[in-house]
């Protein structure tokens, strides 16, 4: 599949992903906002129906205290007039003559009633009930007129003196609580509320006995007696703690659809990212097999030549000629076997960690063994190395075929990447830092730019440099290093600058850690 095909269908499925998520979240906003709203009108019917229960409270108390007045000066009169008293007396018995209970009521009037009586006789005539019932109705009216006059006395004592009174006098509290509960229930709201009252300064009159500010951000207000003058008007404020855990139960219902289309979306960035990584893979894997294709070519014709040339019967007369085909033979199958080496070691890193056979080495013997070695290879390139082994602690805990060949690995990339302009030199540098054995190898090659330094240590990675193969190799080496390193609880690190050298940096723990 191709690049681009890969990248089209991770931007569809990208932006369908992030669409589906973005309407999830949109779907919760208005859920929110919606609740929002409907908690908010909830809580104004609540006070609603609270202001006007505190109102009907004081209004049935003014009624009361009115009929109770009016109760009273009716009896003082009945006490000071000569009315008829008329008692009666109502006895009630059990079956076998013992007494319940016994009731005595007693009535008075100061003048004898003057409403008609009704008189059923023939010699009134026929209209004497019509007369009658017409009497009663407006015996009726003139009651209700007069109560109604009561009443509108008692309005008028409200509106003209009830303002005037404290809040404290005017509301009981307690049953502004019960009014507030019952009114909260009754629109689907159980939730712990606090509130408070607080007069048009907003001086505090009241709170409640549990009262906190926690929520008090968000409060509500009503007028407790709306009638009231605006200079004088109270206010009762509300405020609910869990609001918003309330507003959030409500909706949390959605909160796993969006955590599935989060795992969905990653789900699917990882797959692409497998995909690029596989489709990498593949192309190192091809480059990989160019370039092994290249490497094993020519020593294998080296060595198809110089077995023809041992056919030549004048080869075999000259002992010299002889010796040197037999030398390059020799150098050739050793060189492909160092080729295979490498590859059967990686495979086995992909399954398992080395077998290292671990033992107290002496890093600075070891890297100036390896120098020895090495110097005749630069000297071909008119190239010299120098060496700084100045680690006061060079024993480390390591094995030593590895250790060896990680430092041959470095020093023989030095020289495949050398600048054609300038002689090799290599500098090869020991110390030690708190803990630890401290190992550099700088070059003045070709560098490595910035973009690739991160990736050099990837197994079948190489720089690019377009189609020429002019650098033999599989990609494998670095990668190698860095698994020996690793795998020796140490650290390695390149630094370089193009046209100017490279520089790589190992720390490996000494013995004694």
């Amino acid at each position: 599949m191709k690049k681009s095909t890969i990248w089209i269908l991770g931007v569809v499925m990208g932006l369908s992903f992030l669409s589906l998520l973005y309407l999830q979240i949109s779907y919760i906003e208005e859920m929110v906002k919606m609740r929002n709203e409907q908690f908010d009108e909830s809580v104004k019917r609540a006070l609603m129906t609270a202001s006007k229960g505190v109102e009907s409270e004081e209004v049935e108390r003014w009624l009361n205290e009115d009929i109770s007045d009016a109760e009273k000066k009716a009896w003082e009169q009945s006490q000071n007039s000569s009315g008829v008293v008329q008692t009666q007396r109502f006895v009630m018995t059990a079956p076998d003559g013992s007494v319940h209970s016994s009731i005595e009521l007693k009535s008075f009037s100061n003048k004898p009633s003057e409403l008609p009586r009704a008189m059923i006789s023939r010699k009134h005539g026929t209209k004497t009930i019509p007369q009658t019932s017409r009497s009663q109705m407006e015996m009726l009216k003139n009651r209700y007129l007069y109560q109604r006059a009561l009443v509108d006395e008692v309005v008028l004592q409200m509106v003209y003196n009830a303002k005037d009174k404290p809040v404290a006098e005017r509301v009981n509290f307690r049953n502004l609580d019960q009014y507030l509960k019952a009114g909260l229930v009754d629109n689907g709201i159980d939730l712990k509320y606090h509130f408070r009252v607080v007069d048009k300064d907003g001086r505090e009159v009241y709170r409640c006995s549990d009262y906190s500010d926690e929520g008090s951000e968000y409060s509500y207000s009503q007028p407790l007696f709306l009638n009231d003058p605006p200079a004088r008007m109270s206010i009762v404020k509300i405020h609910f703690p869990g609001k918003r855990d309330y507003i959030f139960d409500s909706v949390s219902f959605m909160i796993p659809s969006m955590i599935f289309t989060l795992v969905l979306l990653v789900t699917f960035i990882f797959t692409i990212y497998i995909v690029f990584r596989q489709k990498k893979l593949t192309e190192m894997k091809n480059d990989f097999i160019n370039n092994m294709t290249h490497e094993f070519k020519t020593p294998i014709s080296t060595i198809s030549l110089a077995a023809q040339m041992l056919k030549d019967p004048a080869v075999g007369k000259s002992p010299a000629m002889f010796q040197h085909i037999s030398g390059v033979i020799n150098d050739e199958t050793k060189r492909l076997r160092f080729q295979v080496e490498k590859v059967l070691q990686m495979s086995m890193f992909d399954r398992q960690k080395a077998t290292l056979k671990m033992k107290e080495l002496d890093a600075n013997e070891l890297i100036a063994g390896v120098i020895n070695t090495f110097a005749l290879k630069v000297e071909r390139y008119n190239g010299k190395v120098e060496s700084e082994l100045n680690a006061s602690d060079p024993t480390i805990f390591a094995d030593e075929m590895h250790i060896t060949n990680v430092i041959f690995n470095l020093m023989d990339n030095a020289v495949k990447y050398k600048r054609p302009d300038a002689d090799l030199l290599l500098i090869v540098k020991t110390w030690n830092e708190p803990g630890k054995l401290m190992i550099s190898i700088q070059d003045n090659g070709i560098g490595i730019k910035k973009e690739n330094l991160k990736k050099i240590f990837e197994k079948f990675y190489r720089v690019h440099t377009g189609n020429l193969h002019d650098v033999k190799g599989f990609g494998l080496g670095l990668a190698y290093v860095r698994k020996i390193i690793m795998d020796h609880k140490g650290i390695i690190r390149a630094e370089s600058e193009v046209n100017v050298g490279a520089k790589f940096v190992i720390a490996l723990p000494l013995l004694k850690n």
